[in-house]
């Protein structure tokens, strides 16, 4: 079976948010906002992995859709978490650097999917 990147990269990143947000329950108190971060961090490859079983492009490329914006919202959560000082600058510049590169893969898929659609659709006009 073909390794998909996207698919392997969020499943790493999943792993670390459950350890930060495990930090973030016992080192610091926090229950409320790591939970948020929890669900949107882990939701990337949740997603991911139902886009890998799309039934149709369509919906794959929803699935595609659903987890880019996972990954921006998580995004979101990392930077409040820092700038409410309940994590350290170096854990947020990680998380923030791994989810930056899912997003940066996610777009370029959405991206090549756009194209591959627009060159069928002319492909199919002649």
């Amino acid at each position: 079976m073909k390794e998909n990147i996207a698919v392997e990269k969020s499943y790493c990143f999943a792993l670390k948010v459950i350890k930060t947000h495990l930090y973030l329950v016992k080192a610091q108190n926090e229950f409320v906002l790591s939970k948020q971060f929890l669900r949107s961090g882990t939701s990337v490859g949740a997603n991911l992995e139902e886009a890998a079983g799309a039934q149709t492009r369509a919906d794959f490329v929803h699935k595609i859709h659903i987890a880019l914006k996972e990954a921006r919202e998580v995004n979101f959560w990392i930077r409040l978490l820092r700038d409410a000082d309940l994590l350290t600058k170096q854990m947020s510049a990680d998380l923030i650097n791994d989810s930056l590169e899912i997003i940066r893969i996610l777009t370029k898929t959405l991206i090549t999917c756009k194209y591959y659609d627009n060159k069928s659709q002319i492909t199919n006009h002649k």
